[in-house]
């Protein structure tokens, strides 16, 4: 029988690209929607876009096509904590969903991980701080940790901060489609003919590879974990290896 299943939700690919980039590709339909997966080994990844409605179409996606045992929301967040840089990772055992105030403790890690509806600037970053002790906020955390719980399988979130509690952000929502998709060639346009952004942008592209150097290397740190706590915890995959 296969080995139990690591499955990680991200949105964007730029955030996980140095992780996967050798990993083999295929391409699945679920619900009338294709999606993307990276795979290798006891892992699958999917980038379902940015905001909670794409995140919640990746995970159902990968519940469904995959039977995970384990389900880890993956990617870039904003710090709250002053004390938190670009490049810190945190794998937070709260995660609350701003909206309607739900809370999911995953059992493990430190920390709590806020999911606002939109891109968080300094202003919103310090209301959502001081409204609920978080540490970091993010789009999609707590929905896939939604749907992890109305599956049965085990939750994790593993974040990086990309941009800290005063850096002053582009206006990089109004690039997001429906679809959760960044539109970056009108993001690029748009900028182009604004001098004033082009410190920003060029600030926040610096930052971006860092975080996602760094989120990768704590991922894949936590994936090999938990796969082989998995493993160790299910008799018929250990046998299933040793054969």
């Amino acid at each position: 029988m296969p080995t139990p299943k690591v499955a990680i939700v991200a949105a964007l690919e730029r955030e996980v690209w140095p992780l996967v980039k050798d990993w083999p590709v295929s391409h699945r339909e679920h619900e009338g929607r294709w999606f993307k997966f990276f795979e290798s080994g006891p892992m699958v990844l999917v980038c379902g876009g940015m905001g909670s409605e794409a995140a919640r179409r990746a995970a159902e996606a990968i519940i469904s096509l995959y039977q995970p045992s384990l389900l880890i929301s993956a990617g870039f967040a904003g710090g709250l904590d002053g004390s938190l840089q670009v490049g810190h990772t945190l794998t937070p055992r709260h995660v609350i969903d701003a909206g309607d105030g739900s809370r999911t403790d995953s059992g493990a890690g430190h920390g709590v991980l806020v999911s606002f509806e939109s891109v968080a600037d300094v202003e919103q970053k310090a209301k959502l701080a001081k409204a609920y002790g978080a540490h970091a906020v993010d789009m999609e955390a707590a929905t896939v940790a939604r749907a992890a719980e109305a599956h049965g399988i085990k939750f994790l979130a593993c974040k990086v901060i990309s941009d800290a509690n005063d850096s002053r952000m582009p206006p990089i929502g109004r690039f997001i489609g429906d679809d959760g998709r960044f539109h970056a060639l009108k993001f690029v346009v748009y900028v182009a003919f604004r001098p004033r952004l082009w410190a920003s942008v060029g600030q926040l592209a610096r930052d971006s590879v860092l975080a996602a150097g760094k989120l990768c290397e704590a991922l894949s740190a936590v994936t090999t974990e938990a796969h082989a706590q998995a493993v160790s915890s299910d008799p018929r995959a250990a046998a299933n290896l040793k054969t």
